[in-house]
């Protein structure tokens, strides 16, 4: 039987049901009846024409939702978030918070775009360069399983099924308005919510520093950046070796990290800063820097100083002078390793400095600085892993010690410093602060 010939019987039945068709015991009008008869035409022509692909990928996606929630395992849904820019460590939070933002709305979060450049308001100049070539993809969420997972854009299944949501800004979109906005969120059911707007490191903030530490710690470096890293602690501890007895390994030859906030453009901020917060414990002269640095409580000398500083101050060479006795300044000039920091962009070399601060026996920074800051939270973490609850008090006996030379502590050295993780929130940290725990 050919399709005319099953159309016409089609077609035959529909009219002869209209005809005796009646609405509250009355016949339909000859007119109703036409007009349901094309309207059921339609229909039935729409039926048999539509395109085959069309209609077995539409009963194909319903399936597809239906096996996913027989199973227990509906499907995967994905948060996506614009680039993110600023700094490494401003960068850093941003990725955290739009982790947790997703860990929040139950959702995956895409893999990001970092910024490879240094561009505060030149947005056109950003350099994009993905997540996975700075830190390792299944590294993260291997360690961060169970709490916060990134997704690839090759995993979604449909790529039309997105809702765009606009961040709000201004002194009207309080933190209240944008967490209702999230919960609202977590009932839509498209595949993807796109977030457009602001970076999101200026998302309000609504989570406590537990849970940034947590995807901080699943951050890893890819290993080509953490081997830089480790030639550039080679070359230090050597250093160290050199300024001891020659009897004395590589490995005992520790060594203190400074972050020093001194450039020109720093200064400016920061007198800045302690005008508008009242507040006089921000910035830090070179000589303070070095005397605080040179009065640590229980520091054994000799040892060498890792001066973590801006390139623009390598070529003044007093930063080198005026420390204590039996304390070896050097920074990447003098070890000679500034070739491995220029072949990288600025976000690697910042990761690189990281690192390196990380790794130091001893860290001191500047407890406004994000960059310190970040660096201190991870060592503090480290600390409570090793069931040190409160190292303010230990000082030089613990590993991991930390210290702020901008706050002055006992016998004119810096105060000691580990991050408090029982804080509701990352603004310390993010915005920097005199209340260090300690």
């Amino acid at each position: 039987m050919n399709f005319a010939t099953i159309y016409k019987f089609q077609m035959d039945l529909i009219v002869t049901k209209l005809k005796h068709l009646r609405f509250f015991g009355v016949r339909l009008s000859s007119l109703l009846s036409k007009s349901l008869f094309l309207i059921v035409t339609a229909l039935i022509i729409r039926t048999l024409f539509l395109p085959e692909s069309f209609r077995f990928r539409t009963r194909n996606l319903h399936e597809f939702d239906l096996l996913q929630s027989k199973s227990g395992n509906p499907r995967t849904r994905f948060l996506e978030v614009p680039q993110i820019v600023w700094g490494l460590n401003n960068q850093k939070i941003a990725f955290a918070r739009a982790c947790l933002t997703a860990r929040l709305l139950n959702r995956t979060l895409l893999m990001p775009s970092l910024s490879a450049s240094l561009f505060y308001k030149e947005i056109d100049q950003l350099q994009p360069i993905s997540f996975d070539k700075v830190f390792q993809f299944d590294k993260f969420n291997s360690l961060c399983k169970g709490f916060v997972q990134l997704g690839r854009y090759s995993d979604l299944h449909n790529h039309s099924d997105i809702v765009t949501v606009q961040k709000g800004s201004g002194r009207r979109w309080t933190p209240e308005r944008d967490l209702d906005q999230l919960h609202n969120l977590k009932h839509d059911e498209s595949e993807t919510i796109r977030v457009a707007g602001k970076n999101p490191f200026l998302w309000h903030d609504h989570w406590p520093v537990k849970d940034y530490a947590q995807v901080f710690e699943c951050l890893v470096l890819v290993e080509e950046y953490s081997n830089e890293a480790d030639k550039v602690v080679a070359k230090i501890r050597e250093f160290g070796s050199k300024s001891k007895s020659k009897s004395k390994s590589n490995i005992d030859s520790p060594y203190v990290a400074v972050h020093m906030r001194i450039e020109k453009d720093w200064m400016i901020h920061c007198k800045k800063l302690q005008q508008r917060a009242n507040v006089s414990e921000i910035c830090s002269s070179k000589n303070e820097i070095t005397t605080r640095v040179s009065n640590i409580p229980g520091l054994k000398t000799p040892t060498v100083l890792y001066l973590a500083v801006a390139d623009a101050l390598l070529e003044d060479g007093s930063i080198l002078n005026g420390w204590g006795p039996g304390l070896h300044p050097v920074e990447k000039k003098k070890l000679g390793v500034v070739e491995i920091y220029k072949n990288h962009p600025y976000l690697i070399q910042s990761a690189i400095d990281y690192e390196v601060c990380l790794r130091a026996d001893v860290f001191v920074g500047n407890s406004y600085s994000t960059f310190s800051s970040l660096v201190v939270l991870e060592r503090s973490q480290k600390m409570v892993k090793m069931g040190v609850k409160r190292g303010c008090e230990i000082g030089m006996n613990v590993k991991w010690p930390s210290f702020a030379y901008n706050l002055k502590g006992e016998f004119g050295g810096p105060r000691p410093w580990m991050t408090d993780f029982l804080d509701s929130s990352l603004q310390a940290i993010s915005y920097g602060s005199n209340n260090i725990s300690c």
